[in-house]
């Protein structure tokens, strides 16, 4: 396998939903469905059975009647899922086990190529959070996630295009494995795509200030390959935070008054056990809570 490069169009040929069937999960379902049509692509559906270990700890004589109770009321969902799929190539899926597990199995069995989910973020004391499910599942996974967090504003009723898409990157090399999908996404629907770079607040003093922006506005020019440039309208915007306020809520605010429909950023490498907030950096842990549309995080080395 090759590490994707800017410029070569994505192949996405297998695209993961995963699902509790909550309202958050479908929120995500029409963006999973649309991005299948429109690049030709299988949908696999994967919703997480319980093993019969945890169904146990419950008493054992209403074991029996709950476990049928919940068949029947996931073979209802299963049911609707296959009406919504009707015309794709798809496969559902419910796998028993703990779900990080299961979905980093099917990924890597059925060779995906994206996962698509929902999230909820909830605010702790300094610290926001996906929920503990997502947060393993954000560690487990090495493909592409696109994320339909809780204020996407907008519920798509027909085909999705990305017409409005932002890429913020602090060129980092991690930071830069999400440039070809964002380059790739734009060129497949022409759309407006804004590199996005905020630089924190200078030090107060710093000489050559002017260059330094210079600099830095050559770097983002230089990052979209020429060939792509037909095929998308991209921007470069060169930003600067405000004083003691995250990069991510300059971001967010940059994404708004862009009308973006998509965030693409690319994270780190993970090998830790620990929290999304420890181990995804800060700004993008925020931005996935508080985007109000979704967000495509590609992992740093990921290859296609």
């Amino acid at each position: 396998m090759h590490t994707v490069e800017a410029g070569r169009r994505i192949a996405l040929k297998n695209i993961l939903f995963a699902t509790d069937f909550s309202p958050c999960s479908n929120a995500a379902l029409p963006y999973a469905l649309s991005v299948a049509r429109r690049y030709g692509a299988t949908l696999h559906a994967a919703h997480v059975m319980p093993t019969k270990a945890e169904m146990v700890l419950m008493s054992p004589e209403s074991w029996p009647t709950v476990a049928e109770e919940e068949d029947k009321r996931i073979q209802a969902y299963i049911d609707q899922l296959e009406t919504q799929f009707q015309g794709l190539p798809h496969h559902v899926l419910t796998p028993r086990g703990k779900v990080a597990d299961a979905l980093a199995q099917i990924v890597e069995e059925r060779e995906i190529d994206l996962l698509v989910l929902g999230t909820h973020g909830r605010s702790g004391v300094g610290k926001l959070f996906l929920g503990s499910v997502a947060e393993e599942v954000f560690r487990r996974t090495a493909c592409p996630v696109l994320s339909v967090g809780p204020n996407v504003s907008s519920k798509p009723d027909g085909e999705i295009q990305f017409q409005h898409i932002v890429f913020a990157t602090d060129f980092s090399e991690d930071s830069l494995a999400a440039l070809p999908y964002a380059v790739s996404l734009a060129e497949e629907d022409q759309a407006q795509l804004a590199l996005l770079h905020v630089v924190e607040q200078p030090a107060a003093g710093i000489a050559d200030l002017e260059k330094v922006k210079a600099s830095l506005m050559r770097r983002l020019k230089g990052l979209v390959p020429p060939e792509a440039e037909p095929w998308c309208h991209a921007q470069c915007l060169l930003e600067f935070g405000r004083q003691f306020a995250p990069p991510a809520e300059r971001i967010l605010e940059i994404a708004g008054d862009q009308a973006a429909d998509l965030i693409v950023l690319g994270v780190r490498p993970v090998h830790s056990k620990l929290g999304l907030v420890t181990h995804l950096a800060s700004t993008t842990a925020h931005i996935l809570t508080r985007a109000a549309c979704p967000v495509l995080t590609v992992r740093g080395g990921y290859a296609n």
